[in-house]
């Protein structure tokens, strides 16, 4: 995988000497997304799935008769190859805007230059803080930190828990942003965590000490903002320790079929509030268009290419509806003016706007993995939306 995405990105590099000279022209719409391709952690299918619509666009003629030239650069997982893809898509091929990124570090390394550009981005999933934080970046998915918000209230106020702890594995600045969503809940419904620990680790070798305390502390439900790996970790070493009885309250970031069929035992149940419409209801009218393409152009059906999918499909609508030549300062103002576009595979419209920070996606659909199924389930008949407050 590793050597695939290397080879990709050299590729994608050597290809984007002079694509961009025409925007604004006659020439392609340069449309640009910086993702971990490569590295510990990748997300490839986001870019890969706004590939495919933008594609889909260009067979059917295109942007007012013009085609999309869409690039997507490998960041690594590293922050000085972050921040020299987003310069040779922004400045060297002089993209329109970025569409589609995915990355745990990019937008918190090229915030600021984006700024400076005077250029959006319209992520289709942001993981840090920057990424819901800044005037330029506007993620059209939920992210880690409303997800928790979302999470914990699921347990709560619709399953009646109680003595619910966090288990947090914080990475980089994401502790404040963490510790905001916890407050959110706490703010919305009154209540408390029992127990908190911000000092478990990414990848760690044997999480039985941090669930040992866990379960001392008295825990009865478990909110963690785990990767995959870590998450089988813990919910293997809760079950060696006799711990069955422990709801998980988790995000988005297990929901897949690997990790439902590496888990045999679920303990209380793993509840997650997809930030798409279920993936896994397959008959979905909700998903049918995405399917479809993706399934066409053999894209992993995952929450990462409902993103890129979501982000490549507003984009197009908003940009169809400029009067005049597609540049990137038309582009940009017709983000900051848009309306609300709502589709079916989100809870909440999306919209751009003049705002200085862009969090609007507020809405989770929960799903449930139960002890010695291997499947997720649809776990409510509507969505699940954080309530806003005065």
């Amino acid at each position: 995988m590793r050597r695939l995405g290397a080879v990709a990105a050299v590729v994608l590099l050597t290809a984007t000497g002079c694509a961009g000279a025409e925007s604004g022209s006659g020439g392609p719409i340069v449309v640009g997304s910086v993702n971990a391709l490569s590295g510990a952690a990748t997300f490839p299918e986001a870019s890969q799935a706004a590939k495919a619509v933008f594609d889909a666009a260009n067979a059917s003629g295109g942007v007012n008769g013009r085609q999309i030239e869409y690039k997507a650069l490998d960041d690594k997982g590293d922050p000085a190859a972050a921040a020299a893809a987003a310069r040779e898509i922004v400045g060297g091929d002089e993209a329109v805007a970025l569409v589609g990124s995915s990355s745990l570090i990019e937008c918190e390394i090229n915030a600021e230059y984006y700024e400076q550009q005077k250029i959006l981005s319209m992520s289709g999933i942001g993981v840090d803080p920057a990424c819901f934080s800044s005037p330029n970046i506007a993620p059209v998915n939920v992210g880690p930190y409303h997800d928790m918000t979302l999470s914990l209230l699921y347990g709560s106020e619709e399953l009646g828990l109680t003595d619910i702890c966090a288990l947090l594995e914080i990475a980089g600045n994401t502790l404040p942003s963490y510790q905001a969503a916890i407050d959110e809940w706490s703010a919305i419904t009154g209540k408390k965590l029992k127990y908190l620990d911000a000092t478990v680790p990414y990848g760690g070798s044997d999480y039985t000490s941090y669930i040992v305390k866990a379960r001392n502390a008295g825990c009865k439900a478990i909110t963690v903002n785990p990767v995959e790996p870590d998450s089988i970790g813990q919910l293997k070493a809760a079950q060696a320790q006799g711990w069955t009885d422990v709801t998980w309250l988790l995000l988005t970031s297990v929901y897949s079929e690997n990790y439902a069929k590496a888990i045999s035992n679920a303990g209380a149940g793993v509840y997650v509030p997809a930030e798409f419409y279920p993936f896994t209801d397959a008959g979905s009218p909700q998903n049918k268009d995405w399917r479809e393409l993706m399934t066409k152009n053999g894209i992993p059906l995952t929450s990462f290419s409902q993103g890129g999918y979501l982000a490549a499909k507003y984009f197009l609508d908003v940009v169809r509806g400029i009067s005049g030549d597609v540049t990137r300062e038309s582009v940009t103002k017709a983000l900051r003016e848009m309306r609300p576009i709502s589709d079916p595979m989100v809870g909440t419209p999306y919209v751009f706007g003049p705002g200085e920070t862009h969090h609007g996606n507020t809405a989770g659909w929960p799903i449930k993995l139960s002890s010695g199924t291997n499947r997720w389930e649809l776990a409510a008949d509507d969505w699940l939306r954080i309530p806003a407050r005065n």
